[in-house]
């Protein structure tokens, strides 16, 4: 089965979308690259998107495509929190280039990626999220367009009430 994107800029609801989804019976992922910046950060010479972004996407790039076998093998419909084309977009914020190697590994996901637009209310700043709103706004524009290159379709997830958006998203994911 192929794995079930939620992605969009930060301070969406992203993960606490998947923890719904994932009480609702599918297998979830967690975020990669938060994972990644949380445990680069405690080293000393650790990798991370603002000191080097190529070498950070590579490391993400890695861990995702694991991940994606992982959550493909089950019975059980997985959704992750981000993918592979999130690298890409990222890595098209920071003007690095987007080698052949990510678009083609950016494949291989479930043809619906479900986005989750930022939202001020909930918005909060911290280690791993530096960015500004503004900035999360941006971040979510180019992830849409990104995922619309790679050939994806994008519905954005409405807001409402965390269990309002995972029925939203399951009843998509039934009718697709």
């Amino acid at each position: 089965m192929q794995p079930i994107i939620i992605t969009g800029g930060p301070g969406a609801g992203k993960t606490t979308l998947l923890n719904a989804m994932g009480k609702k019976g599918y297998l979830v992922f967690p975020e990669v690259s938060r994972t990644l910046i949380q445990q680069q950060s405690q080293l000393e010479q650790g990798v991370l998107p603002w000191t080097d972004l190529p070498a950070f996407a590579e490391l993400c790039l890695e861990m995702m495509t694991e991940q994606r076998c992982q959550a493909s093998k089950g019975t059980i419909p997985a959704v992750v929190d981000r993918a592979i084309g999130d690298i890409c977009a990222y890595l098209t914020i920071g003007g690095e280039p987007v080698a052949e190697h990510y678009l083609e590994a950016a494949a291989g996901y479930y043809p619906t990626v479900f986005f989750c637009a930022p939202n001020r209310n909930i918005y909060v700043q911290d280690e791993e999220r530096p960015h500004s709103f503004a900035e999360a706004e941006q971040i979510h524009q180019q992830l849409t367009e990104t995922y619309l290159a790679l050939g994806y379709r994008v519905e954005e997830v409405p807001w409402g009430s965390v269990e309002e958006r995972a029925c939203w998203m399951q009843t998509r994911l039934k009718q697709g």
